[in-house]
């Protein structure tokens, strides 16, 4: 059974300016040293004009969202697609919504639409979630 009039905001998440300290942590926390996303340079002779945020940085604010709305052990899937990079000195916000609650293997749960925008409006992600609900 699917009840599509659960619809329900969560609170948005504020991220904060992704710094290039920002980047430099994140690369030595994740591995992930793509100089894209830590060398000025690299990032210029690559046509851009400065170093972006890391996808996986950005996929980690999804997954702070929805931790920060139920504990982790509710969460039964999370889910993103990049649609734009994040410039360096963004501030990014998650948004997200309640848009489904239904019943799968005896539970009930909450289908979350997620979505990732810079102050401009600029979208960079779009997900979503499933939550054992409530």
């Amino acid at each position: 059974m699917t009840d599509t009039a659960a619809v329900q905001e969560l609170p948005d998440l504020k991220v904060g300016q992704i710094t290039r300290t920002t980047l430099a942590l994140f690369a030595g926390a994740s591995g992930d040293h793509n100089p894209m996303h830590i060398d000025v340079d690299a990032a210029r002779a690559a046509g851009l004009d400065d170093v972006f945020g890391h996808g996986m940085l950005t996929m980690a604010h999804l997954g702070r969202m929805v931790t920060a709305w139920v504990p982790q052990e509710r969460v039964r899937e999370i889910s993103g697609r990049f649609t734009a990079i994040t410039p360096v000195l963004a501030s990014p916000t998650v948004s997200g919504r309640v848009v489904e609650v239904f019943t799968e293997d005896g539970e009930q749960r909450a289908r979350v639409e997620l979505t990732v925008r810079l102050e401009d409006g600029t979208e960079t992600m779009r997900g979503s979630a499933v939550v054992s609900w409530p």
